[in-house]
C-alpha cells in the first residue's frame, strides 16, 4: 500500500487527513513537528509527504531542505500562508506541489494521486511528448508530423519543463537553468518565450492544455 507521511501541528486537520486517506486505502504515519517528521522518513521512508509550513521548531521549508538532501520522495505543501513569495520559496526548497488551507479534499487527494504517478526521479526523462496536435521529440530537437520551427532557447524552455511533468517549476528556476545566475529576476523572459512556444504547438494559444502559467509561481507542462 502506499505509505502517506502528514506533518501538522493541528491534531484535527491531522486527524481529519488521515481519516480520509486511510479511507482511500493509503497507509498513513503522522507527524506533528518537524524533527519528528524527519525522523519517520527517515525510519518509514513514505512515498509521499503532505506538509504544513507553519510547525514548531523546524519551519516546513527547513523540513523539506532538509529531505531534499537524501530523498527526492514526491512533498506537497499544505499551508494557510497564501502570498506568493511563502509558494515560490517553498517550491524552490524542493516542494512538488502547493495547496493553500482552506482546501477542497478531493483537489487535494488528486494532486496526491498526480504527484505519485511522476517518475520517481529527477533525471531527464528524454523521450517526447505530444502537445497538441505535435508531438516534440527532445533527443532530435524535432517536431512532427508538420515541422516547427522552434529557437535554441526556446527548445531549453520546452526541455526543463516536459523533463518535469506534471510538476511546477518556478520561474526563478527556469531562469536559472536556461539563461544562468544572474537573470533570475528576468521574468519578462519567460513571458515572451511561453507565449512564441504556445503560438507554435497548442492548439488555441489563448486556453493552453499543456504549457501552462501558475500565476506568482511558474510554469507547468501537463501531458
Amino acid at each position: 500500500m502506499t505509505r502517506v507521511l502528514i506533518v501538522d501541528d493541528e491534531p484535527q486537520m491531522l486527524r481529519a487527513l488521515q481519516i480520509n486517506l486511510e479511507a482511500r486505502q493509503y497507509t498513513v504515519a503522522t507527524a506533528q513537528d518537524g524533527s519528528r517528521a524527519l525522523d519517520e522518513a527517515a525510519a518509514f521512508p513514505p512515498d509521499a509527504v503532505i506538509l504544513d509550513l507553519g510547525l514548531p521548531g523546524l519551519d516546513g521549508t527547513e523540513v523539506i531542505r532538509a529531505l531534499r538532501v537524501w530523498s527526492a520522495v514526491p512533498v506537497i505543501v499544505l499551508s494557510g500562508r497564501s502570498g506568493a513569495t511563502d509558494k515560490v520559496i517553498a517550491l524552490d526548497a524542493g516542494a512538488d506541489d502547493y495547496v493553500t488551507k482552506p482546501f477542497s479534499m478531493n483537489e487535494l487527494l488528486a494532486r496526491l494521486r498526480a504527484v505519485l504517478r511522476r517518475p520517481a526521479s529527477d533525471e531527464p526523462i528524454g523521450g517526447s511528448a505530444v502537445i497538441g496536435d505535435h508531438t516534440v521529440d527532445l533527443a532530435g530537437c524535432t517536431v512532427r508530423p508538420v515541422p516547427v520551427r522552434l529557437t535554441p532557447t526556446e527548445w531549453r524552455i520546452l526541455t526543463v519543463l516536459v523533463q518535469h511533468p506534471g510538476r511546477l517549476v518556478t520561474g526563478r528556476q527556469l531562469l536559472l537553468d536556461v539563461w544562468g545566475p544572474g537573470h533570475e529576476r528576468k521574468t519578462n523572459y519567460l513571458r515572451v518565450y511561453l507565449a512564441g512556444l504556445r503560438r507554435k504547438l497548442e492548439r488555441d494559444p489563448a486556453h493552453p492544455r499543456h504549457l501552462l502559467t501558475e500565476p506568482g509561481m511558474g510554469y507547468r507542462f501537463e501531458p
